[in-house]
């Protein structure tokens, strides 16, 4: 990647950085075309490959800085004194909120970089991909899962409210009705529901 992408007006880097992750969290790396991602950013196709030189440096490129910007947000919204799941899991949706109000499809890119099928694809990212599973896995080993009622499954608990959430920002994003903040409350709603189930 050329560095004097960064002397570029912030406004334009976001632009290309938020064309990239949409193209690339819809359509994944094999299927995804750098046509469509200089025709969402606006930008020419020269210009593209002058910052990035192939459409791998571009995912490679947005990969890192998703990986950068989302683990800074973890660290600066995440007590890590906290041991109770749902306020752990409030404060990770609360961090991701943030991001996407700047980068409405990071978490979606990340997301789809998970079920990656393209080689190419994974192993440009997999020093990057094992730095933010290392701050995820940090997070998790916060949570005093003992401290839930007996005969609860805590890690079962927390692979269920993994899936509503992405459920959720999955149907948010088909329905055109994507709002960060409106989706953050919708999964605090649901944590405040399963909490009281779990309490009761």
């Amino acid at each position: 990647m050329n560095s004097k992408f960064f002397d570029l007006k912030k406004e334009k880097q976001d632009r290309m950085i938020n064309a990239a992750l949409k193209v690339f969290a819809i359509q994944g790396y094999r299927h995804g075309s750098t046509e469509t991602i200089v025709q969402e950013a606006a930008v020419s196709k020269g210009l593209l490959f002058h910052y990035f030189g192939s459409k791998l440096g571009v995912y490679q490129f947005i990969y890192d800085y998703s990986v950068k910007y989302m683990t800074l947000e973890l660290r600066a919204t995440v007590d890590a004194k906290e041991r109770d799941m749902f306020t752990v899991i409030k404060q990770v949706e609360r961090a991701r909120m943030h991001a996407m109000r700047g980068y409405p499809y990071m978490q979606q890119f990340l997301n789809r970089s998970m079920s990656e099928d393209s080689y190419e694809a994974l192993l440009a990212v997999e020093e990057k991909r094992n730095a933010l599973e290392e701050t995820c896995a940090a997070v998790d080993a916060q949570i005093d899962y003992t401290a839930l009622p007996a005969g609860i499954d805590g890690e079962k608990l927390r692979k269920m409210l993994d899936f509503t959430i992405k459920g959720l920002m999955t149907e948010r994003f088909q329905n055109a009705s994507f709002q960060p903040e409106m989706l953050y409350e919708e999964i605090c709603d649901y944590l405040d529901m399963m909490r009281k189930i779990v309490y009761r």
